[in-house]
């Protein structure tokens, strides 16, 4: 049994790729931190809820020991979750608004692999997925003929520089591991006000891909649906 927890899929992508890898025959863990939103989203592609704020320590502790209880380990972790924080300008920004970021998108990462990971290295061919964004690429967002180039957001593309950072450190640390980062491309979401240029069947793409590959995948990289991208 391949059992996949995916965080922060009540709704987008995460809850598209749930969608997809129940279909592949997953047991599927869809982690929300409203319960009710949750159980509603995993009962609608058949998976299970599971409540968990990636931001609360209490919380995905609880997370982690009902998935150990339940079946004992976790093939493949998919770290979702993720936020947009403030509009705001550059000079604007403060502090506290890349604290509230950085909490779910770079933080929360680390709280859950820190508590999943007894789980994973129970389990063969552990795989970890960090959804990420070509808005925290230095090439892509240096390039003129990438939109990227043009959106500046302090806090959420910082956040997922960082995410890079980490998911290349990981993997150089335990390479048992695949361990992965995704961008998604720009997918019409909430969290963008649906204003993405492809679905989040095609935005989950990438995210399935490499929840679903081998024990002889590449393991601290950084990849598109078309594929490797630069840092």
């Amino acid at each position: 049994m391949t059992v996949t927890l995916v965080t922060g899929a009540n709704r987008g992508i995460g809850l598209e790729t749930a969608r997809q890898l129940v279909q592949r025959g997953h047991t599927v863990y869809l982690g929300a931190r409203d319960a009710g939103r949750g159980t509603a989203a995993a009962h609608s592609v058949g998976a299970r809820p599971l409540l968990l704020d990636v931001t609360d320590d209490k919380s995905v502790a609880e997370a982690a020991a009902q998935v150990r209880d339940e079946v004992g380990h976790l093939n493949v972790l998919v770290n979702n979750a993720g936020v947009g924080g403030a509009d705001k300008e550059a000079a604007h920004v403060t502090e506290a608004d890349l604290r509230t970021v950085y909490d779910t998108n770079v933080f929360g990462v680390v709280r859950v692999i820190h508590a999943f990971l007894p789980l994973l290295q129970a389990a063969c061919a552990p795989r970890v997925v960090n959804v990420s964004s070509g808005l925290g690429s230095f090439g892509i967002t240096h390039d003129a003929s990438r939109f990227e180039s043009g959106v500046v957001n302090v806090a959420y593309n910082s956040s997922k520089s960082a995410l890079n950072m980490i998911t290349t450190q990981y993997a150089k640390a335990l390479p048992t591991l695949r361990i992965n980062a995704v961008d998604p491309g720009f997918t019409a979401t909430e969290m963008n006000g649906h204003r993405g240029t492809q679905t989040v069947r095609e935005g989950a793409t990438a995210v399935v891909r490499l929840a679903c590959a081998d024990a002889d995948s590449p393991t601290g990289g950084y990849f598109s649906a078309a594929g490797p991208l630069p840092w």
